[in-house]
């Protein structure tokens, strides 16, 4: 395979005056895990839909496996897999017996057991599509996407529905996927399901792309000033606390819990065990964190949102 998976420069799409994709250029590497987050409206199905052929760009170019989408090559479709926001497998039929009609579709395809296995729906080959509650038939779907073979498995929302259980046993097949070589492209509103599994996150917000980088990085989470929270003993005071420098921030949200915010983490969390420790004060719900990947989304999308109003 090549060393991209998709490469897209310059991609446009318009409804008459509506741009709902305005200039997106990125790049998906082959084995790669990327996903694709931003609100509703957003610009993230129109962006998905043209990378699978089932709607046509205004401007920009497209390649997906080393092929332009748009053109609807056979030698791309049996290369890619596809698990859709909604999707209806034929009801009166089995699951066995869907997962072999899709597979003669294929040149390559993946054994029924095998498949069954991999999502999560063993003893359920011989049971009716009409039968299955609202998970398996999102497992079948994933099942469906899997059947053959693919190279790039693209994953609308692929989990929902999902109880937590199933959840991580979805996550586990990807990455199993990821680590045969495949490459996903992946659509969800999971925060923790993005930061699981993704390689690279790109955020959207009004049709262009405000973000990208790793879920560890994106919108400079790595550097994002650290929050420290405790609870001070009831005969310790906030004035007490050591000197923790002019650019760390103290507030008591509540009668003895305090909360620092501070650039230097490591540096400032130390400095307060070390003064608790050779006072024999004992913090209660010491906790050190930075913004989540959520909290980086919220502000990326809102401040893009406010700046175009």
């Amino acid at each position: 395979m090549q060393d991209h998976a998709i490469e897209v420069e310059g991609l446009r799409k318009a409804y008459g005056d509506l741009e709902a994709v305005s200039g997106l250029t990125f790049s998906v590497a082959a084995g790669e895990v990327f996903c694709l987050l931003g609100p509703n409206g957003a610009g993230k199905t129109t962006t998905t839909e043209i990378l699978e052929g089932y709607r046509a760009r205004s401007a920009g170019e497209v390649h997906v496996l080393g092929h332009d989408p748009e053109h609807g090559e056979r030698a791309l479709r049996e290369r890619v897999g596809i698990v859709l926001q909604e999707a209806a497998a034929q009801a009166e039929l089995t699951v066995a017996e869907v997962l072999t009609m899709y597979g003669r579709y294929y040149p390559r395809r993946r054994p029924v057991d095998e498949l069954v296995g991999l999502v999560g729906l063993d003893g359920r080959q011989d049971v009716r599509v009409k039968l299955l509650s609202g998970g398996q038939k999102r497992r079948l779907d994933l099942a469906l996407a899997l059947v053959g073979d693919p190279d790039l498995l693209f994953l609308d929302e692929p989990t929902t529905g999902f109880d937590p259980s199933a959840r991580r046993q979805a996550w586990t097949t990807i990455k199993d996927l990821c680590a045969l070589g495949k490459t996903v492209f992946l659509t969800t509103h999971f925060m923790d399901e993005a930061q699981a599994l993704a390689d690279r996150v790109a955020v959207m917000a009004n049709g262009k792309l405000v973000a990208i980088g790793t879920p560890a990085e994106i919108g400079g989470r790595d550097t994002a000033p650290t929050e420290i929270a405790f609870t001070l003993p009831a005969d310790v005071a906030v004035a007490d606390l050591p000197d923790l420098g002019p650019e760390a921030t103290i507030s008591e949200p509540a009668p003895g819990r305090v909360v620092v915010v501070a650039p230097h983490g490591l540096r400032t969390s130390h400095a307060i065990t070390g003064w608790a420790l050779e006072r024999g004060h004992e913090l209660r719900g010491f906790e050190v964190t930075q913004p989540s990947l959520e909290d980086i989304y919220l502000r990326l999308t809102e401040t893009t949102l406010e700046t175009t109003r």
